[in-house]
């Protein structure tokens, strides 16, 4: 699914979970032209540098999808058109952003 990506410009951070920082999946995102954002696991016998205060911000993330699973119509994907889901995803955007 990663294969069928546009190229982004180089060096653009992809925050990885740990769970995916295998070497298969770490070069398939350095051949994407993504720079991986995942702490190496504590037994790699050659640990690399990632950006620490970039990784601690993937919660945010996490949390985003946590507050939009709020709205029913969203995790349950109610509408069958793409635009029409993609309308109500904004429209929750927006309330999520009023109510922070």
């Amino acid at each position: 699914m990663l294969r069928n990506w546009k190229r982004p410009h180089a060096g653009l951070p992809m925050l990885m979970d740990r769970a995916y920082e295998g070497d298969e999946t770490r070069q398939l995102v350095l051949d994407l032209g993504f720079e991986p954002v995942v702490p190496p696991k504590t037994n790699r016998k050659e640990p690399w540098d990632y950006d620490r205060d970039l990784y601690k911000r993937r919660n945010e993330v996490e949390r985003l999808f946590r507050r939009l699973k709020g709205f029913r119509r969203i995790f349950s994907r109610f509408e069958k058109l793409d635009i029409m889901f993609r309308a109500f995803l904004n429209f929750a955007l927006i309330v999520d952003m009023i109510k922070c």
